[in-house]
């Protein structure tokens, strides 16, 4: 036996362990119940008198000797950084937790007032539970206009002069009411109307309206405006054209169309085969407008235009159901991850 015990002793000795989990494997080859070490000590109580005291020291040494060395191996293999750890990037964001993105909206609505800003024009807000004076009164609605029938827009139950804005020109009448020219604003928000819900049309939408009143602002420079904001937009290919048109709020007033994007004018089904495509309307503040906001109509002129902006995101990228935008769908959104 005193033989196995030396023997164990150099073995013990050269024990080596590259994690806390083999050091428990040899604790339990060693000194578990089924042990190498325990096998000896059971053997050990078959012995006589004599034999006993010539082995207990060297054997007690032994199991000493594989206790000390078993836990100094866990200690050390403890202090070792976990390969699969040194592996990791810290800088990523956690798994498995994907990157999202921005909503298609949110990145053409960017994209719009990013254009308009290198004009000059700076973002305006407003409330959008609104009251008729700033929605309709203030923009030369008449008393009559089907835009204040129940069957266009959301009114609030306290009263009939309460409702949901049905356009961000509400916005514009605010800040006129509260500032004097020259004014040069772009008014980003979600408007209402009480429309049914189809791949085209929606309760809600989002547009997007600019405002610039000054001394001697004309047509032209209106028409100037929107050749920059189409071509950076769509392309500095793209062409305009101007159509008569009506709004209350503005006079002359008119349509604009863009070159169409898809087929570069030539004709296509998304064109309806004109070449042209509609993309929002504009005119010259109609002086009525402008005298309810308290700013000389005598002395100051301006234009205004309006867009959807669901429209201009389906003429980028093609989204022909508008329902998409709303319902949240992973898989629709996770195709603009590279947009912007």
């Amino acid at each position: 036996m005193i033989e196995q015990i030396n023997l164990l002793k150099d073995e013990i000795n050269n024990l080596t362990a590259e994690s806390a989990q083999d050091a428990e494997n040899l604790r339990i080859k060693y000194l578990g119940k089924k042990g190498v070490i325990t096998a000896l000590f059971n053997d050990f109580k078959a012995l006589d008198g004599e034999e006993k005291r010539t082995l207990g020291k060297p054997l007690n040494e032994l199991k000493t000797l594989a206790t000390e060395k078993i836990t100094l191996l866990k200690e050390s293999a403890s202090m070792k950084p976990d390969e699969s750890i040194l592996a990791i990037d810290l800088t990523r964001t956690a798994a498995p937790m994907p990157l999202g993105t921005r909503h298609p909206l949110t990145i053409v609505r960017n994209e719009i007032t990013s254009i308009f800003s290198r004009l000059g024009y700076t973002i305006a807000e407003g409330p959008e539970i609104e009251d008729d004076w700033h929605v309709f009164s203030a923009l030369n609605f008449a008393e009559d206009h089907p835009a204040r029938d129940m069957q266009d827009t959301f009114f609030i139950s306290r009263g009939p002069d309460v409702l949901l804005r049905t356009h961000t020109s509400s916005v514009q009448t605010r800040v006129m009411e509260h500032s004097q020219p020259p004014i040069r604003i772009i008014c980003p928000g979600r408007v209402y109307r009480n429309e049914a819900i189809s791949a085209r049309a929606h309760c809600f939408f989002h547009q997007v309206e600019a405002l610039y009143v000054a001394e001697n602002v004309s047509f032209a420079d209106l028409r100037q405006t929107l050749m920059y904001f189409a071509q950076e937009m769509f392309g500095p290919e793209t062409k305009i054209r101007l159509r008569p048109s009506y709004f209350p709020f503005t006079e002359p007033s008119a349509e604009m169309d863009i070159s169409c994007n898809l087929c570069g004018g030539k004709g296509c089904s998304f064109c309806k085969h004109t070449g042209w495509v509609e993309i929002l309307g504009c005119g010259m503040v109609d002086p009525n407008v402008l005298d309810a906001c308290g700013i000389d109509s005598k002395k100051y002129s301006g234009f205004a235009l309006g867009m959807g902006v669901e429209r201009i995101t389906n003429l980028k990228y093609q989204v022909k159901d508008l329902r998409m935008f709303s319902e949240n769908d992973k898989r629709f959104l996770e195709e603009f991850t590279s947009a912007h």
